[in-house]
């Protein structure tokens, strides 16, 4: 006789093909991205004599742009009924912008490569998530966007150790090493290509869902409430250009900068994917509350850190909310998305979101530039701790709602 956990294994659907692809997809383009990312702070303070706050408003303006450009491709996807062209149209545009930043010789030119290369991602981000969603038997939906997110850091952990590597073998030459980046985006596109089909089962019926008080209402309290929590969330993860300038205020050297992404990377990677996993199996809300606990941990580690190993120790740390966080949001957007306006969904969520690590970023760039470094870290642990109560909150409201 079988056991119970043998038949669940056995009626447990494999993770489909396409969201494979996906994956790879979003490794190499990661992987060229962070290859950039994890050398820009150092060209923008060293090179280019940007301070923290002006750091702080480009990444923080960079992410919002994402999370503003969601809604409109989410709601564009819905509308027409197609993923794949704006997919296609997302990484084709990280791709060719990534030649600017070699090129770049001023601040405003980076932080147009910057936005555009962002736009891009914004692009691409909410129909690909949809994308998944669709694809994803709702019995594996978790473990679907924890692969793809785990296969998307682990782009993220290539690339600044390939950043680290050719650093060391062009003797600090970052204009070299930003051209090496521009291939494993096209790489990338040629993967969309080629083996990333518009699926017969994602052929929408058009949606034309108003962007209006009255449209929006239509996706519901729960997702709403989401949504607040989702804000609050971002307020306390500001950008990790700030994980490399603490990195650059304890004077690790250059050639090891990149590290501080390829830890938190790591981390980010390998629990991405079982946690999701998990939150196929237990409450989703238990697992964000605790991501959320790691963040504020980490937060106050990087605040006093005063040598390499509380630094890295906090940057894990980091990683490892992540893990506990990002695939777990998109799942329960999913889960409480309407599925006729999925992609629409997903945009708005991350507008929201969006607007909230801008702020996050200012503040942070601020609060570095006038009071100290650590004051940064300080106010995201404060937020992530108010987080944890909200989403608690939401859990227990929701069971209420339940039972009425």
């Amino acid at each position: 006789m079988q056991s119970q956990p043998h038949r669940d294994a056995i009626s447990r659907p494999r993770i489909p093909k396409t969201i494979w692809m996906l994956g790879f997809v979003s490794l190499f383009t990661d992987m060229s991205s962070e290859i950039v990312h994890a050398l820009l702070p150092i060209m923008l303070a060293s090179g280019l004599g940007a301070s923290a706050l002006v750091i702080g408003l480009i990444e923080g303006s960079a992410e919002a742009l994402v999370m503003a450009t969601k809604v409109f491709s989410g709601y564009v996807s819905d509308a027409i009924g197609k993923r794949k062209p704006l997919v296609l149209f997302g990484y084709g545009l990280a791709a060719i912008v990534k030649p600017i930043f070699p090129l770049a010789d001023s601040v405003w030119l980076f932080t147009t490569a910057r936005m555009l290369d962002r736009f891009g991602k914004g692009v691409r981000g909410a129909p690909r998530d949809a994308m998944v969603s669709e694809l994803s038997p709702p019995e594996i939906r978790g473990a679907s966007f924890g692969l793809r997110q785990s296969m998307d850091t682990v782009g993220a952990v290539l690339g600044p150790l390939l950043a680290v590597g050719l650093l060391w073998w062009t003797m600090n030459d970052i204009k070299l090493v930003l051209w090496i980046a521009v291939i494993p985006g096209f790489i990338a596109v040629l993967l969309i290509l080629t083996s990333v089909p518009e699926p017969d089962d994602a052929q929408l019926k058009p949606a034309r869902l108003p962007i209006s008080r009255e449209g929006l209402r239509q996706l519901g309290k729960p997702y709403w409430s989401l949504v607040a929590v989702g804000a609050v969330i971002a307020l306390a993860r500001f950008s990790e250009a700030f994980l490399i300038l603490r990195a650059s205020n304890l004077h690790v050297s250059l050639t090891y900068i990149p590290l501080v992404l390829v830890i938190m990377s790591v981390v980010y990677a390998l629990s991405a994917y079982p946690v999701g996993k998990l939150s196929d199996r237990m409450p989703r809300h238990l697992l964000l509350a605790s991501g959320m606990v790691l963040l504020a941990i980490a937060c106050l580690i990087l605040a006093v850190a005063t040598n390499y190993w509380m630094l890295f120790f906090g940057i894990a740390l980091w990683g490892l909310h992540m893990g506990f966080t990002q695939g777990i949001l998109a799942s329960m957007v999913a889960d409480t998305a309407n599925e006729s306006y999925r992609a629409t969904a997903f945009g708005v969520f991350n507008l929201v979101s969006g607007l909230g690590l801008f702020l996050a970023s200012g503040i942070a760039g601020l609060l570095w530039e006038k009071i100290d470094p650590s004051a940064s870290f300080v106010f995201g642990s404060a937020i992530s701790v108010l987080s944890v109560i909200l989403i608690l909150r939401r859990s227990v409201a929701a069971a209420h709602t339940a039972l009425e």
